[in-house]
This record gives structure tokens, sequence and C-alpha cells, in this order.
């Protein structure tokens, strides 16, 4: 695994090798021993959440704090260009996750060898899934038996991840990265071609995602390694809170544990849960990227879930119960979800917010509505594929 992080970029090795060994330290540190913990545990338990952090927000969001320094101070500072270490963002949750669970004595043995690889396992190193480590190091401690019907399926689901990435997302690609490129431009669609760049965009961000969460899964297989699902039809989904069940749920899940549930969940009130929900939403939203789109594609579905909670509770104080009980009820649910789910990747795929305003504009047709000849037949097939994903 080092060998293929290395295989990128050698001097990276440099970073990833020390921050292993530094974190192993620290959870070492920290874990209680005989039911008590270490009286430094706290503090070390913040250094190491500390460092992981700096780490990541040096090489992934210098830059944008930078700029935006310079735009509201009126400064002309200048970082350089600072190359983004391939993995970090999926690496430095599950080095958190192991030490906030070793202080809560949640490891139930400390391993160098063990630890090392669950942070650079190659197969889901670059994309994900986010690896729990109770999911994978008992793994690497048994003796697998990789069979031939294990690698049959390791292979099959390989190859089904390749070929949603080489085949459906960047054939999507084709059509929705050209208009989206030139809206950053200056260019105004009509609503039919805007419409089927962001479905478009819709399908290739599932197939480009799930495909390599695939590819992951099925290169595991191939060591013996059953790496969790990260993807279950979320275009199907029948509400946000549903989508979210099923669209990286592996993000989801760490989001819920080490986030959602320290701020105090839905443990003190209604009004604070849906602060927290907004508020881990949002710095979900700022970990995809350096951006205010990202921001505000964060801060759209915690809207959205907000809102979607609102109308549970609507329901069940009317007896009418929280779940989508008839047909009619829940394909509406799925398309209000699909809609408001494509809305928000707009500002996920834009160049800027500037970008997506404009593009939503021209989806709510403010340049027309446009005829056939705005969508060849490629779109269309893309069309079909994304509302059937």
């Amino acid at each position: 695994s080092l060998g293929f992080y290395g295989w990128w970029n050698p001097i990276y090795l440099l970073l990833i090798v020390p921050l292993i060994a530094a974190n192993f330290a620290l959870a070492a540190s920290i874990v209680p021993r005989a039911g008590r913990r270490p009286r430094a545990a706290k503090p070390l338990l913040l250094l190491g959440i500390v460092l992981n952090l700096a780490t990541l927000g040096y090489f992934k969001y210098a830059n944008f704090f930078v700029d935006n320094l310079n735009a509201l101070a009126g400064l002309d500072l200048f970082l350089g260009k600072v190359v983004l270490p391939i993995g970090i963002s999926f690496f430095t949750f599950q080095k958190i996750a192991f030490l906030v669970d070793a202080y809560r004595g949640k490891i139930d043995r400390l391993n160098f060898v063990d630890y090392a690889l669950f942070v650079t396992f190659f197969p889901q190193l670059i994309a994900g899934p986010i690896v729990h480590h109770s999911e994978v190091i008992r793994q690497f401690r048994e003796q697998a038996t990789v069979s031939m019907p294990t690698i049959a399926l390791g292979v099959t689901i390989f190859t089904i991840g390749l070929a949603k990435k080489v085949v459906l997302a960047d054939t999507a690609a084709l059509y929705a990265s050209p208009l989206f490129d030139a809206v950053a431009a200056g260019a105004r669609p009509d609503a039919l071609a805007a419409w089927g760049a962001a479905l478009a965009y819709t399908a290739q961000l599932y197939f480009d995602f799930s495909g390599y969460s695939d590819m992951a899964i099925g290169a595991g297989l191939l060591f013996g390694i059953r790496l969790p699902v990260n993807f279950a039809s979320p275009y199907r989904a029948e509400s946000i809170i549903d989508f979210w069940h099923r669209w990286h749920i592996t993000l989801s899940r760490f989001l819920r544990d080490y986030l959602y549930v320290p701020l105090g969940g839905n443990r003190k009130g209604r009004a604070r849960r849906y602060v927290n929900l907004l508020i881990t939403m949002v710095l979900g939203g700022f970990w995809h990227g350096a951006g205010w789109t990202f921001v505000i594609w964060g801060a759209l579905h915690g809207f959205y879930l907000v809102v979607n909670h609102l109308w549970r509770a609507l329901r069940r104080h009317s007896g009418g119960g929280s779940a989508l009980s008839t047909p009619l009820e829940r394909r509406l649910g799925q398309a209000i979800t699909f809609v408001a789910v494509v809305i928000a990747w707009v500002f996920f795929r834009s160049e800027d917010v500037g970008s997506a305003v404009q593009m939503l504009l021209a989806m709510a047709g403010s340049n027309g509505a446009g005829g056939l000849e705005s969508v060849d037949g490629a779109a269309a097939l893309l069309v079909s594929t994304a509302l059937l994903a």
C-alpha cells in the first residue's frame, strides 16, 4: 500500500508515514488502561485532532483562505501552488475516528502494522469508502481465505465499477462539462440545454464516485478483505433523509458518529437538532472541496434535511405517520427528492457561485425554454440513465 501511494509521488511518503507514526503514538497514549483514561488523554486527543485537521487544512484549504483574506482585506498575499496529497481527505477522517475511539476505549488491541495498513490500504485509499477500523483491522489479523468464487466476485465488482467510471461517467461528462464551462465563461443556455447538462452531471457524479467505490470493494475482495458498501441506488430515495442513507454511506456514518452526535445530535431539543444538522452538512460540504460552492451545497442539504424532519414531525402530529404510505406518495417523494438533489449538484459542479446562479436561472427558463435541437440523442440517453440510476 505504501508502494502504491509512493508511486504517485514519493515525496508524500514523507507526509503520510510520519503522520501514521504520530497518530499511532497518540492513540497508544490515550487508550484507557484497566478501565481508566490517562490523565493527559483529552489534551492528547485534541492535539491529534488538531494535527490531522491542520495538515488537511494546509494542503486543501490554505489557498482558499488566502484568496478570501485578500478579497476582504485588500491584501495581495500569495501562497503559491499547494499540491493536494492523494487521498488525504479520506485517511484524515479515518485517523481522527481511530483517535476518538481510542479515547472512548473502543480499540481492543493496538498494533502498529495493523494500524498502518488500516490507514493506507490501497484499494480504498484514493476515493473511499471511508472505512472504520472495526471493519478491517480484524480482517487483517485473520488468515484471509481467498477462494475462486471470492476472486470471481471481486473481479466482477471491479469490472462493473470500471465500466461505470470509464463508459458511463466519462460519457456523461462529454455533455455536462462543456455546458458548465460555457456558463462560467458567460454563455446563457436555454432551459432544455441547462437541464440536460445538470442531469448529465447528476449521472456523471454518481457513476464516477460509485464506480471508484465498486473498484475498491472488488480489489479488496481479491485480498479477502470485505469493504463496506458506499452507495445504494441513491437516486431512488424517497426523501432527503433516505438519500443520505444511500449516498456516500460511509461519509454519512462518519459525520453522524464523529460530528453530529458529539454536537448533541437530537438529544437537546428540536431546535438544537436542526442547528446540529446544518452545522454537520455545511462542514460536510466544505470537506468535499475548498470553495463557497461546496459550502452552499452542504448548506442546501442541511436545509433539505431540516425541512424533511419538520415535514415528518407535522405528519406525525396530524396522525398521518412519518413514512410515505401510498405508492403515489412514494413516487412523488422520489421526484421531489431527485429534483432537489439535482439543484444542489449545480452548486457542487459550478466554477463559482455566480455561475451556479446563472445555471439555475437558465434551468428556470430565464433564457427561454429551448427546442429539441438543444439536446442530442446522447444527452437524452444520459437523462434516462440518471433517472434510472
